[in-house]
Formats: structure tokens, sequence, C-alpha cells
């Protein structure tokens, strides 16, 4: 048995099933969205009670329609996993948010893509080509136009917590690709249990910082639905279905439209204006973003040698045959 041919490669925008890109950018593009609501329908201050109102109800939602629980070493996974990518990334987003001037929470986390891609080579073997590299700080680029602003100086601690929160979801992000499902469990229930984790670490740091719950009028208690329903249990969803499914890095350079979702609904609903600049910014992010799905496409070198005789045949040259005369 002869070794396989070896391939080259060569980037494709078919290999990454752009239908499952689609579903699962809509997660992203749905978190652009939490910063109108949350300043147009919610209670101000109160970033703890909102991380827990969107990752408690969603969780325990999606645990009632999986009707799984983990077992075994998945209590544990499901745990560190739902620390990772909810319990700490909410409330040290939030903090990074409150803390930093000027959009600069939304910069640092636009560098999830070189984070998730140096993790990926650790924890998953996938070696970061030049064009991954290059391209994730095409986005981190983009964004800075899209959301930074000139302000004060940066807060130390704003600036650790936006650091950390995004290390944290880089890093649930990989072990969640690296450890994939128990046999038999869907996203769902998966999403379920990282939702109800994340949210019950929220929960004692809720109440020891921001003691009992706000009063909700109709409007707040609108805008905590859509944030638990169709901001965090669909869209949480969709993200870790796609992550099952697409490599880690096509999954994280997706998060760049989360903040260009963000910039489109702060023109289109609370009248601010774009510059060219910031459209400069999105399109530099958008193509970034697209990129970021290219995935190699693995064909077969052109190989111009003549095939070698099967092994132990001889070479044998063809016998002349005389006619014989007057035939």
């Amino acid at each position: 048995m002869t070794a396989p041919t070896p391939l080259t490669a060569r980037a494709t925008p078919t290999a990454g099933r752009p239908p499952l890109i689609a579903l699962t950018a809509l997660a992203p593009i749905s978190w652009g969205t939490t910063y109108a609501v949350t300043t147009e329908f919610l209670p101000a201050d109160r970033p703890l009670f909102t991380g827990l109102a969107r990752a408690l109800p969603a969780g325990l939602l999606l645990l009632a329609l999986s009707r799984r629980l983990p077992s075994g070493v998945w209590w544990g996974k499901a745990a560190v996993l739902g620390a990772l990518n909810i319990g700490a990334f909410f409330p040290l987003l939030f903090l990074s948010a409150y803390r930093l001037p000027g959009g600069m929470a939304a910069v640092v986390g636009s560098v999830g893509p070189l984070f998730v891609a140096g993790l990926a080579t650790v924890l998953l073997g996938e070696r970061p080509t030049v064009r991954t590299l290059l391209t994730g700080i095409a986005a981190a680029l983009g964004v800075s136009l899209v959301v930074l602003k000139a302000a004060g100086a940066l807060d130390p601690v704003g600036l650790v917590a936006a650091l950390a929160s995004t290390a944290s979801m880089s890093t649930g992000t990989v072990l969640t690709k690296r450890w994939g499902r128990p046999p038999g469990v869907g996203p769902l229930a998966l999403t379920g249990w990282q939702l109800t984790a994340g949210g019950l670490l929220i929960a004692p740091l809720t109440l020891l910082i921001e003691g009992a719950p706000p009063a909700l009028d109709t409007r707040a208690i609108g805008g905590y639905l859509y944030l638990a329903l169709a901001n965090t249990a669909v869209s949480y969803w969709l993200w870790f279905r796609g992550i099952g499914r697409l490599s880690a890095t096509q999954v994280t350079f997706l998060g760049p439209l989360s903040p260009l979702t963000a910039a489109v609904v702060g023109w289109a609903a609370l009248g601010q204006s774009l510059t060219p600049l910031q459209l400069l910014g999105m399109t530099i992010a958008f193509g970034a973003t697209v990129l970021g799905q290219l995935r190699p496409h693995r064909t077969p070198p052109r190989n111009d040698r003549p095939l070698a005789a099967p092994r132990g045949t001889a070479h044998r040259p063809t016998p002349t045959v005389r006619r014989p005369s007057g035939a």
C-alpha cells in the first residue's frame, strides 16, 4: 500500500457551509442589540442583575425543554464552561464597559480571534495561518475605528476586566470545541447547562454587590424577556451549535458582528451618527469577518510523473511477432 498523496491547501468560502455560518452569526448580531435594550428599557446601574436575568431564566428554560441533566464528569465540565462563557464573562464585561471610555471594552474584546487562535494551537492542534493572524488584526482595527472615541485616561481595573472577559470567553469557546458533548446530548441541553451554571454563579454576586432586585415596570419586564429569550436562550444555542460544527477560529471571527450591529442600531434607532471613518471601520471589520470564514480546501497537487509499475511486476519487452512470408 502506498502512502496517500500529500495535499495542498487553498482557501474556499464553501468549506464553512454558509447556511450554518449565517445561523451562527445571528448570535453576535443579537448581542449587538444589548446596549440599546439596556439603555432604553432597563433600570440603570444594575449590570449584575441584568446578567443574572439573562442567564438563569434562559438556562432553566432550556433545561426544561431538553429534559437532560449532566452526568459523571460533565457536572464539572458544565460548571467550568458555564463559569467561563457566562458566569465570569458577564460581570467582567459589564465592569469593563462601565470603567473604560469610548467603547474601549469593545476594542479589547475584538482581539478575541487572536486569543482563540493561540489557544486553539495548544488545545486543539489548529495552527493559525498568517492569513488568520492578519485577519484578526484587521478585525480589531476595524472595530476600533467604529467604536473608539477620544476620552479620558484608561482605567487599569477596567482594562484588566476587559482583557479577562475576552480571555474567559475565548477559553470557554476553545474548551467547548475540545470537549464536545456527551453521547446523545444536543446543543440545547449543553447550552442550558452552561447558562444555568453561569446564572447560579452570578446570583450570589448580585445579592452581595447590588442587593435586592430593582422594581420593574412593564417596559423593563419586556426588555428582560427579550434579553432572556431571544438575546440569550436562542442566541447562545445557535452559538454553541456553531462551535460544535465549525472551527473555533471561524466562530470567534463572527464576534466583530456584535459591535458593528450595536453601531447600526445606534444609528437607526437611537439617532446616533456614523462618520466616514466609522463606515470605513465597519467595512474593514465586516471584510475580516468574511475572510475569517475561509477554511483550507485540500486539493491534490498536480503530479506529472508517470505512474510506477505495481510492486513485484517486472517490465517485460513486448515480443516482436514475425509474420510468415507470403501471409
